[in-house]
């Protein structure tokens, strides 16, 4: 690494979580059900430089493909990410990641005395900034900005 080049394993098979916001690799190994362990080959990069972000973190998981929900929780952590589909050492997909306009059975409120968290009922939030991330109760109202949404991922 004389020239400042990073080196990191390639993977034969899986999923490269690149352009992750720095630090938030923790919260996406989390949704991606990893903070406890994997049978499979896991790579974390954190405080990368990236020319796009500055600094960027980094997450390889070999043999895995991630689920459309997946996906939609990482945004939510990490919106400028991109999803790599790695087949054979190769790139065969490349999808940026996009939190959608609604986030149903993702998040949950934190007000206590919400009809989601009294009854069996699934949270609706309806995502009123992307940047900063600002997601709002459609039955209480509450509002939950910033990394804080990350705590309360379902």
């Amino acid at each position: 690494m004389s020239n400042g080049e990073l080196k990191v394993s390639k993977i034969r098979n899986g999923t490269v979580i690149d352009h992750i916001t720095a630090g938030m690799a923790p919260a996406v190994l989390k949704i991606l059900g990893i903070d406890q362990g994997c049978p499979d080959t896991v790579i974390v990069a954190m405080n990368v430089r990236s020319q796009r972000l500055g600094l960027k973190d980094m997450v390889k998981v070999e043999n895995r493909v991630l689920e459309a929900e997946t996906v939609k929780k990482i945004a939510i952590v990490a919106p400028h990410a991109t999803v790599n589909i790695i087949k054979d050492f190769a790139v065969v997909q490349k999808i940026p990641v996009e939190l959608p306009h609604e986030l149903i059975g993702i998040v949950r409120c934190a007000n206590r005395n919400c009809i989601t968290n009294v009854e069996r009922v699934a949270s609706y939030f309806v995502v009123e900034s992307r940047e900063p991330l600002r997601l709002r109760c459609h039955y209480c109202e509450t509002l939950i900005e910033g990394p804080y949404a990350s705590v309360l991922l379902l």
